[in-house]
């Protein structure tokens, strides 16, 4: 098995075969793992818009027909030349691996398979059957670094025929980042905002993408911890606008209540304050967070968080089972969230 890690996934794609092979790509940033899949694909110089070449499905059509994926990679094309099967919301579907199992020792030449999953854990199914493999290559997709955000912001501006000042860059640095795709039209948007000029300014960044938290999940996770309802609520339709998955927030929560866990046990251990713990713990936090976090410490006890965290990791399952119904479950379990947190 060969891993590809996120700085060296543009070399790889320079010499990745045109055609043939397995490719997992997955992790928690779902918007870089639609694009990286994307440029896999088009690589291969299969024609996506044939319906003969390309095959899409998702891997819940794979249960119920464990055959299927071998059949659709054996399969010769109607006017013949190389196929693509490209499957979408991969978690551990049993038909799925199982055919990885097999695939993974000698995959059909002329058939690429691309697969596009979630935040696999080390030792899931399918991403044990990948790395297990001689043939296939792993693409892990985490949310960008600063260095990665940089080499974006400077790509898509440079393409637009801009230049950003330091200060402008580093507000726009905090509005961006949690999914890929959000992030690169929040730059895209900008760019249009500036046509005309020659460098992108502070108040651009302002002007065109306003506050940081205004499209981020930083304000929904926050109102959730405060327990107000109808700011969750404008934060989630705020999100939702901006084509950010909704999946994220489910995410960020998650984080966030793993977070107080640690803190939590911290304070009731050493029985400190909850501003000398966030004072230790909370160092990668902004400052202005840290009041909300304070302030959920206070109100949340420990067995309160580990049973919230269980209800959230049981929803972000649940989301991934059924990918049409993400929206529902994430709105429903954090809501009732937000009404837990209200409650003291």
């Amino acid at each position: 098995m060969t891993e590809i890690k996120s700085h060296e996934f543009e070399g790889f794609l320079k010499r990745a075969p045109r055609s043939g092979g397995i490719f997992l790509v997955y992790g928690p940033d779902r918007g870089l793992v639609s694009e990286r899949a994307a440029h896999l694909a088009r690589s291969t110089g299969v024609a996506l818009d044939d319906a003969f070449s390309t095959i899409r499905m998702t891997a819940g059509d794979l249960i119920g027909q464990p055959g299927r994926l071998l059949d659709e990679m054996n399969s010769i094309g109607l006017f013949g030349g190389d196929r693509l099967v490209w499957i979408k919301d991969a978690s551990n579907e049993r038909p799925l691996v199982e055919a990885i199992d097999l695939l993974g020792k000698e995959a059909p030449k002329g058939c690429t398979l691309i697969i596009e999953g979630g935040d696999l854990k080390k030792g899931a199914g399918l991403r044990k059957s990948v790395e297990t493999s001689r043939i296939a290559v792993a693409i892990p997709c985490y949310a960008d670094d600063t260095r990665a955000l940089n080499s974006l912001i400077d790509g898509e501006l440079e393409e637009a025929g801009l230049r950003i000042s330091p200060v402008a860059r580093q507000r726009l640095m905090e509005s961006i980042g949690g999914d890929r795709i959000a992030s690169r039209n929040e730059i895209r948007k900008l760019a249009l905002y500036c046509h005309g000029r020659e460098t992108v300014e502070e108040g651009d960044v302002l002007a065109a993408i306003g506050d940081a938290s205004a499209i981020s999940v930083d304000d929904a996770v926050d109102a959730i911890l405060k327990g107000e309802q109808a700011s969750f609520l404008n934060a989630m339709q705020k999100i939702m606008a901006s084509k950010t998955p909704v999946f994220l927030v489910l995410q960020a929560c998650l984080k966030q209540f793993q977070l107080l866990e640690l803190m939590r046990a911290e304070m009731d251990e050493k029985r400190a304050d909850a501003s000398l713990v966030v004072g230790t713990l909370g160092r990668q936090l902004h400052f202005r967070r840290k009041p909300v976090i304070e302030l959920a410490l206070r109100r949340w006890k420990i067995e309160a968080i580990r049973r919230e965290m269980g209800r959230l990791q049981a929803a972000i399952l649940q989301s991934r089972q059924r990918p049409s119904l993400e929206g529902t479950v994430a709105l429903q379990t954090l809501l009732s969230t937000v009404l837990q947190s209200a409650r003291g």
